[in-house]
């Protein structure tokens, strides 16, 4: 049992590292997310003995985490490089295979429709922000060559994304991606991990953003979900609904720029690892995405 804190941090990153599939469901699915969470708030506390109790248990969670994503970064940089399309068909499928298991999990909270318009508010952000990174130059991120807009947007950008990590069924992955500095990232820590500093800042940036975020979030979140189930749940369905659009759009935004994802360049054989997502998170879990 002394591994299995480590084994959950593993198992979040091979989540948080992908796209279209959430490392909040993955802390659900294993049962620790309202451990995960809490340690979260607690680390935060003005109890130093909950603060040293939550430390110590997010530092295990951490060794696990930075074994998973290190192996997952090293995989994922070059089939970028290398197979962009059939990266891109991928999450999509990915995402669009964990909305409906959301959908299935919470329909409970789906049943008070008044709450919809917050589907089509979710889904508004991401295609609007999308567009706005698409027609705008200051949105294009060089992680060797840092502008202060660069480090700015990275630690907004860092800030939202362990917003939506911790959230069940929205990817912190995706939210990069919406941003366009997923690419980015990733062959930054690649490179790192060569021991190339010069991608540094930019990383610090974003790790700076991270804390920042679970630090002025964590909380807002609890309450929101405990007090506003409903509207949170038709919003986070609607990120995930918006978030489609990004991806397909995601081959234009990496250094040299790809035409997006269309029906000519989608490529069909990424279906079985998506669709063995799908049957996966209904079939073996069914109803644990509420942690209830």
């Amino acid at each position: 049992m002394r591994f299995l804190t480590p084994f959950h941090g593993f198992c979040m990153a091979l989540a948080n590292s992908v796209p279209g599939v959430s490392g909040g469901t993955v802390a659900f699915i294993l049962g620790f997310y309202d451990r995960f969470i809490n340690a979260l708030h607690d680390l935060f506390d003005r109890d130093n003995a909950a603060r040293k109790t939550a430390l110590a248990y997010l530092l295990k969670l951490g060794v696990g985490w930075i074994v998973g994503m290190g192996l997952c970064v090293s995989l994922l940089a070059g089939l970028f490089a290398d197979h962009i399309y059939f990266m891109s068909s991928l999450f999509l499928g990915l995402t669009a295979a964990s909305v409906p298991f959301v959908a299935l999990a919470e329909k409970d909270s789906l049943r008070r429709w008044q709450s919809a318009f917050f589907a089509l508010l979710g889904a508004a952000l991401v295609v609007g922000l999308t567009m706005l990174r698409g027609s705008s130059g200051l949105l294009t991120v060089d992680m060797a060559q840092l502008r202060l807009t660069d480090a700015a947007y990275l630690f907004l950008s860092g800030a939202v994304a362990i917003t939506a990590m911790v959230l069940p069924g929205i990817s912190g992955s995706s939210v990069l991606l919406i941003a366009g500095v997923y690419l980015p990232v990733i062959q930054a820590i690649r490179q790192l991990l060569h021991l190339d500093l010069h991608v540094l800042p930019g990383l610090m940036a974003l790790g700076l953003g991270v804390i920042a975020g679970v630090a002025l979030s964590i909380k807002a979140i609890r309450t929101a979900l405990q007090k506003h189930r409903s509207a949170m749940i038709w919003f986070i369905l609607g990120l995930m609904l918006g978030s489609l659009y990004a991806i397909a759009m995601g081959p234009a935004s990496l250094q040299t720029p790809q035409p997006p994802l269309s029906a000519a360049t989608f490529r069909p054989l990424a279906f079985p690892c998506w669709a063995w997502d799908c049957w996966w998170g209904w079939s073996c879990y069914g109803g644990a995405w509420k942690g209830e």
